[in-house]
């Protein structure tokens, strides 16, 4: 694995730099493979990133977008992953429609949704199990509790090794999310920590020691690059 700890000045910085090295990546793995897969993160903080990368002039038909995780609502739900992405990014560029896929979330059961997505993801790389897909980006969020994707403290879903997607729990709302191994074999996984509240899990997960059940980020290890992008608020913590 290798490790970059960036500490930018503020939140634009941040997503300045992270727009820069997302496009990095998109055209050196198109220019590798003939395609890029990227995994979205939800929350704020990537917002305007997304908006930034919809402006950017990008071989989208080469692109393939999935998401790290989704809250278990319908895609045109406000709080839906799906929707905040396509609405600051996907709708705004000629990406086809082929080359989106949405974590499902229609079939009133999770562990049917997770299924039905883990096979879906198996088709599209051509992996079978117990072997796991590539993806070239990941992008991550964390949260002040230390999770990232919805691999949330002392849940089930920190110790599934067998499965690509799994049920994740937040304080008893289900969510779907990649598993730890799956967020591992990427050859790029790209943090992106903004805000002073930020502080306190940082300084556990970049600690020599600490419990990974109490910090799950701590258990992102990928095989290939893992990049910290933090703003000074958060970074304080790394600094210290």
């Amino acid at each position: 694995m290798q490790k970059f700890v960036e500490v930018l000045p503020d939140k634009q910085h941040l997503i300045a730099r992270a727009r820069a090295l997302v496009v990095q990546k998109i055209q050196a793995a198109i220019e590798q493979r003939s395609l890029c897969t990227i995994a979205l993160a939800g929350g704020s903080t990537p917002k305007p990133l997304y908006e930034a990368l919809s402006e950017q002039s990008l071989p989208w038909e080469k692109i393939h977008v999935f998401w790290g995780d989704e809250r278990y609502v319908s895609p045109d739900h406000p709080d839906s992953n799906q929707k905040m992405a396509r609405e600051a990014w996907l709708d705004r560029v000629n990406i086809p429609s082929t080359n989106i896929h949405p974590m499902p979330t229609g079939a009133g059961k999770p562990a049917v949704d997770t299924d039905t997505h883990e096979t879906e993801l198996r088709t599209f790389f051509g992996v079978a199990s117990p072997e796991f897909p590539v993806f070239d980006i990941i992008l991550l969020g964390m949260g002040d509790d230390g999770h990232t994707a919805s691999l949330f403290p002392h849940t089930e879903a920190l110790g599934v090794r067998d499965r690509l997607v799994t049920v994740g729990n937040k304080s008893g709302q289900p969510r779907l999310t990649f598993t730890v191994p799956l967020i591992n074999n990427a050859r790029c996984v790209m943090f992106l920590v903004a805000g002073e509240n930020k502080q306190s899990a940082l300084k556990e997960i970049f600690a020599t020691s600490a419990n990974e059940n109490n910090y799950p980020a701590r258990l992102i290890e990928p095989q290939g690059e893992i990049w910290w992008l933090l703003d000074e608020a958060a970074g304080a913590a790394v600094n210290n």
